[in-house]
């Protein structure tokens, strides 16, 4: 078993790589009428600073950027030195306020009485409506609909830590694939997968989903106690963070050879997956995307078989903006990420899916993720 976990690190983000993003954010927010950007723990706070308190408390901590300030970072006084201690802090001031004392009263001296800003999606509402209290005149939008692109489009050094991941996930399911199917609960499997996956290199396992014949049709199937047998139909979704960004990828494999049926909607899956991956290109809109995969299944007989988005994003966290659903109009951008994941699922039956992570280029795209989109047979 090769261990791509024993490849070099990339070279960490440094405070400069941090200031700049922050310089970005708060450029972007006064570019959409923003006074500026209110960013909780969660994320957002971790690709802008670098710095992810260890525990998500009650306690406010936030992270103020406007264009005409430096940015600013609150935080309880028992947490300033770890935020005085991460790789972006360099480039930005830290504030801290004691126990006792009024949170957001602090926050107001760093915040326009009359301004409108994007708060993170994440933010707590007990923090949101204590604002609010501190600062009637201020209005707040949600940073996936003020920014969606905040963290869109990923830069070089980002780029190879996605593409790190993914081959880490690869290596996971090739090795997956040595293992024993046939007579072992599905929750056996997905350890096998969290196993492989940190053996591979990753740090974090977010799913490892293993859906054997009528549970594959449940696209997010939680690894149960169900015995895979011969004639199953096994979905594989797995993915986590390996270098602080993320992998998923799908895979459907067969105990035993497969009915001409299931072989035939593997094959209508796979067709729609291509098709949606050389629509790839710049400035095609993302709902685009999504309608090309959806045309092949549903051409085929498939459509009200097909109950979920083509693909999302992904970066920090294995699912963030941009999302290739209907509606969006957001055009492709050199640098996106996202995956491609068309599915069939038949209920009571067996599902199939199968998913890629792709990089919009300058003139198409690129995946991430290179196994075998061929039905794997295994025993």
């Amino acid at each position: 078993m090769a261990d791509t976990g024993t490849q070099a690190a990339p070279a960490p983000f440094t405070s400069a790589d941090y200031a700049d993003r922050m310089a970005r954010a708060a450029r972007t927010a006064a570019d959409a009428g923003l006074a500026g950007l209110i960013v909780m723990p969660g994320p957002d706070l971790a690709w802008l600073t670098g710095y992810l308190p260890t525990a998500t408390t009650e306690r406010l901590t936030m992270l103020v950027l406007a264009p005409d300030r430096e940015p600013g970072m609150l935080v309880p006084v028992l947490e300033q030195g770890d935020a005085r201690a991460t790789a972006g802090a360099g480039a930005y001031r830290t504030t801290g306020w004691k126990d006792g004392e009024d949170p957001y009263a602090a926050a107001a001296a760093l915040l326009r009485p009359d301004g409108r800003y994007g708060i993170s999606d994440s933010s707590w509402a007990m923090h949101l409506l204590g604002l609010q209290r501190a600062l009637p005149g201020t209005a707040y939008a949600a940073l996936s609909e003020a920014l969606p692109m905040l963290r869109a489009v990923k830069d070089e050094p980002e780029l190879t830590r996605l593409a790190a991941a993914g081959a880490a996930a690869d290596a996971a399911y090739r090795d997956v694939l040595t293992v024993r199917f046939a007579g072992r609960r599905e929750s056996e499997v997905a350890a096998d997968l969290a196993a492989l996956l940190l053996a591979h290199g990753h740090s974090q396992v977010d799913f490892t989903v293993v859906g054997s014949g009528p549970n594959g049709a449940d696209p997010h199937h939680e690894a149960g106690e169900r015995v895979i047998v011969d004639g199953d139909m096994v979905v594989l979704d797995f993915g986590g963070l390996k270098h602080g960004y993320g992998s998923d990828t799908t895979r459907t494999v067969h105990v035993g050879e497969p009915t001409a049926e299931e072989q035939r909607v593997h094959d209508i899956v796979r067709e729609a997956q291509q098709a949606a991956f050389e629509a790839v290109r710049p400035g095609v809109a993302c709902e685009e995307v999504d309608r090309v995969a959806r045309a092949v299944i549903t051409e085929a007989g498939y459509g009200e078989y097909f109950i979920h988005r083509t693909g999302h994003g992904i970066g920090v966290t294995t699912h963030e903006p941009p999302y290739l659903v209907a509606g969006e109009r957001l055009p492709l951008v050199p640098g996106m990420c996202f995956s491609i994941e068309p599915g069939i699922y038949l209920p009571g039956r067996f599902g199939v899916r199968i998913e890629d992570i792709v990089v919009c280029t300058e003139d198409g795209g690129r995946r991430l993720n290179a196994t075998p989109h061929g039905m794997a047979l295994v025993e």
